[in-house]
């Protein structure tokens, strides 16, 4: 069985990012990846923060209809990471030894107990290992060449 990755939120974004299409087109690779063949897998965090950047903050902003298909069709078949009281606790044990934010802490820490081996987002440490779990932006090589 192919290793589980975990997508931060910032990947879904870029999906619709049409400034710079090499890492649209990544986004999307990642994403598709991750649906067919089930591997990738995100948090309800992650589901919030799309959502909201998505219906506020986008060039052209997700009305209520475009936003429920996505979440029904992406979202919700990847969102396997739910909130506890452990998950809190991990991330608050994350902040206090790796320094990150709260939510940050929070992503890794659900990556973590989703026994993900790597975590790809733009916002953490490229390269840093948190015990088996590989931080990778995967737009580190694609960064200054648009297209």
């Amino acid at each position: 069985m192919p290793a589980r990755y975990f997508l931060d939120t910032n990947v879904f974004v870029y999906c619709f990012d049409r400034r710079d299409r090499r890492k649209q087109a990544r986004a999307e690779s990642l994403v598709g990846q991750a649906l067919d063949d089930h591997v990738g897998i995100i948090s309800t965090q992650v589901v919030q923060e799309f959502l909201n950047v998505s219906t506020t903050k986008f060039a052209r902003p997700m009305n209520r209809n475009e936003s429920r298909a996505y979440l029904d069709a992406v979202l919700s078949p990847l969102c396997e990471a739910f909130p506890t009281i452990a998950l809190y606790r991990e991330a608050l044990d994350l902040r206090a030894n790796l320094g990150y934010s709260f939510y940050d802490a929070l992503i890794i820490a659900a990556a973590l107990e989703a026994g993900c081996s790597t975590l790809y987002s733009e916002d953490l440490q490229d390269g840093q290992t948190v015990r088996d779990l590989k931080i990778v932006n995967p737009f580190g090589k694609l960064v200054g060449k648009t297209g």
